[in-house]
């Protein structure tokens, strides 16, 4: 099956956050409130975010499902429309199997995006397995795709765009926003 056949039957686009939606780096600034502790935040690509709520918009669901906690990763993930928000799961089958058996999908019509060793189990559950550029070598084995553009820096728009395309959706959209 090749990759734009993936893309078509994906119904649930899942990823990893540090990495994919981020370019992995933290960043620990004053607390504004001036507590004196350090709290993280988080770069995220707009472009990312608005091709995530496309995605919603032709009723594909996404999620997360992060080793870290983050309230700034918490707060992307609900400007961004996702369905599914889990943090602080580094072990993350049981996560996926949760996730599936809530919204009625099975593996083969699951995307998922990583780029570390622990999203090699996902990606090896899921119909179109996607490594960012920027991704660990062994990653980038598992994947059947593997961006052009690294996480946080386009990664996740370069996927939903192939998905939208696969499924149709793309004319619509340009054709919405007056490109054609």
């Amino acid at each position: 099956m090749d990759i734009r056949e993936r893309a078509a039957r994906v119904k649930l686009l899942l990823m990893d956050v540090d990495g994919v939606l981020t370019d992995g780096r933290l960043y620990n600034v004053p607390d504004p409130a001036g507590s004196g502790q350090m709290i993280e935040t988080k770069a995220f690509d707009s472009q990312d975010g608005i091709s995530l709520q496309w995605l919603s918009w032709v009723n594909i669901k996404t999620g997360v499902i992060s080793g870290r906690v983050s309230p700034a990763t918490e707060t992307r993930a609900r400007q961004c429309k996702f369905a599914y928000i889990y943090q602080g799961h580094i072990e993350k089958i049981p996560i996926i199997e949760e996730i599936l058996a809530d919204c009625g999908v099975d593996g083969s019509q699951v995307g998922y995006i990583g780029d570390d060793l622990t999203d090699i189990v996902v990606m090896r559950r899921v119909g179109f397995a996607v490594a960012t550029a920027n991704a660990r070598p062994e990653v980038k084995q598992a994947a059947h795709m593997v961006t052009e553009a690294s996480g946080g820096r386009g990664a996740v728009r370069e996927v939903a765009e192939l998905i939208l395309k696969a499924q149709g959706h793309w004319e619509r959209l340009l054709a919405k926003y007056e490109v054609i």
